[in-house]
């Protein structure tokens, strides 16, 4: 499944955000710096996922807050519920 996420970098703390339409908003810790934003993004969504980091791909977005992310073998509302269970 691959799914929408706009990330706001340099935040107080690492949280999942909220939905709009079918975009994620997470916020990071981690600066938008040297990928640092986007190894944070995948760590975050591995724990809150509970899913290896291997089956999540950053497939386009690397330089951009915009970015669309493939996570092996859940579906949309899996990974909605699974988000905002820990909201």
């Amino acid at each position: 499944m691959i799914i929408n996420i706009r990330v706001t970098p340099g935040s107080s703390r690492n949280q999942f955000q909220e939905i709009r339409g079918d975009v994620f908003h997470i916020k990071l810790t981690a600066p938008p710096v040297e990928g640092a934003a986007n190894k944070a993004l995948i760590k975050f969504l591995s724990g809150k996922l509970g899913v290896n980091k291997s089956r999540i791909r950053l497939v386009s977005g690397e330089k951009s807050r915009e970015k669309r992310v493939e996570i092996d073998g859940l579906e949309f509302d899996e990974i909605k519920a699974r988000l905002e269970a820990v909201k």
